[in-house]
């Protein structure tokens, strides 16, 4: 990478209701956080139900031929390079869910925000 900080922001619209598709965006943002970037993950739709308290640790991302590892692996992961998780309030409506309802170091944010985010970001990727 170049000298200036690079930016890639995440999209996570998919949930507990399909969790072969819940670790990529872990994964690929701990692996631009590792680059370097500054890297965070926005939680819309049904992300946010990947988020609460209990799930991580619950659910399996299944692997092919059987296993798999559990969400809560790839969060962690992501978070120790020190990506940000981003939640949005409306979404947390949709499920019923509050913010207290969330694992610990999550950030609520409202559309401008998200917008301004995306608007910045070098790349913009959406599950």
């Amino acid at each position: 990478m170049d000298d200036e900080t690079k930016k890639i922001l995440y999209v996570q619209t998919h949930g507990v209701d399909m969790p072969e598709r819940s670790a990529t965006p872990f994964y690929l943002a701990a692996a631009g956080a590792a680059m370097d970037a500054e890297v965070g993950i926005y939680f819309t739709m049904n992300g946010p139900t990947l988020l609460q308290k209990g799930v991580p640790e619950k659910l399996i991302v299944p692997k092919k031929g059987g296993g798999g590892k559990e969400l809560a692996f790839f969060i962690k992961q992501a978070m120790e390079c020190g990506v940000k998780l981003y939640v949005c309030q409306p979404s947390l409506d949709l499920h019923a869910l509050k913010f207290e309802d969330l694992i610990d170091g999550v950030e609520m944010i409202g559309g401008a925000a998200f917008n301004d985010m995306a608007l910045n970001a070098d790349a913009v990727i959406a599950f």
